[in-house]
């Protein structure tokens, strides 16, 4: 038997608070978690723009002045701009402008055509720019970290944890779940009652994402027209780290349940689209991971 000495640390559990919801770890090494948490920290004091010291807030009240950023976050935003491109504009960071102009973080409004027309024009991917050392925002536009930055701290956090020797754990940020180093089983809700799971299935190296309208009311917007979304239901992404789920589970909301399927299928997507008053449908890759459906409510 090892001496007590020698013997590895007690895997542990946390939560806290972190970019506005909850963080949990689980089944992490003592010195895994606090520095996955440390890494959490350092993203939300840089990226968030619900911090008037970020630099992305810097970046975001800089007129159309160029604004020094670490690399790592002139990489992150230039990942960014690849998905946007990729889904073709349903996933885009640059939507703070529309954002404000419909009080999303203030309790919601209602803009008048005028407003809501300079609002879509001071919004898009098209209005970034991001040199080698640093970006910049042009016409009113505004940097908005809400469809990708949780599962990009999530994939930094489980780096950070992998590398202090946790070699299984489990994250959840807000929903989203991250797990590696053996199967955990997850479960995913019914949106229109997130205390009844529809589908479960077992998560290996993977990320699952949930995007709906239903829990906070109509919160996405459509980057297309620049309004918010209807509320159809909830689409469930797994892929393989944090930030491409994370993304994934936005755009495929907002393109709806036939486009985005058509989508995940054409690109080999694991997504499952659960409609309110419609069967669960599935692509073709979310069916490889043998989900367990079962009884809607009634």
């Amino acid at each position: 038997m090892m001496p007590p000495a020698l013997q590895p640390p007690h895997p542990v559990d946390r939560t806290v608070l972190a970019m506005g919801t909850r963080l949990t770890l689980a089944d992490l090494p003592p010195a895994a978690a606090e520095a996955a948490l440390a890494e959490v920290a350092r993203i939300e004091a840089a990226c968030s723009t619900w911090r008037p010291d970020s630099a992305w807030s810097r970046a975001n009240g800089a007129g159309e002045a160029w604004t020094p950023l670490d690399g790592a976050w002139l990489d992150l935003l230039r990942l960014a701009r690849a998905w946007s491109e990729r889904t073709e504009g349903a996933f885009d960071p640059v939507l703070g402008t529309l954002v404000a102009a419909w009080g999303l973080r203030t309790g919601g409004a209602r803009p008048g055509p005028a407003e809501l027309a300079a609002a879509r024009a001071a919004s898009g991917i098209a209005r970034l720019e991001v040199g080698p050392t640093a970006i910049r925002l042009t016409g009113g536009a505004q940097l908005e970290e809400g469809g990708f930055l949780k599962g990009y701290a999530l994939d930094r956090a489980r780096a950070e944890a992998q590398a202090r020797g946790a070699a299984r754990g489990l994250l959840d940020f807000g929903g989203q779940l991250l797990a590696w180093g053996g199967a955990w089983p997850a479960d995913i809700a019914d949106p229109r009652d997130r205390s009844r799971a529809r589908v479960r299935l077992r998560l290996v190296d993977a990320s699952l994402s949930t995007s709906g309208c239903a829990e906070r009311g109509r919160h996405l917007l459509d980057p297309r027209t620049g309004r918010p979304c209807p509320d159809w239901g909830a689409v469930a992404v797994v892929a393989p780290g944090g930030l491409e789920a994370d993304i994934l589970s936005t755009a495929l909301y907002v393109l709806g349940p036939r486009a985005g399927l058509a989508w995940a299928e054409r690109n080999g997507v694991a997504a499952l689209f659960l409609g309110h008053g419609a069967p669960p449908r599935a692509s073709r890759a979310f069916q490889a991971l043998h989900p367990i459906y079962l009884k809607e409510a009634p």
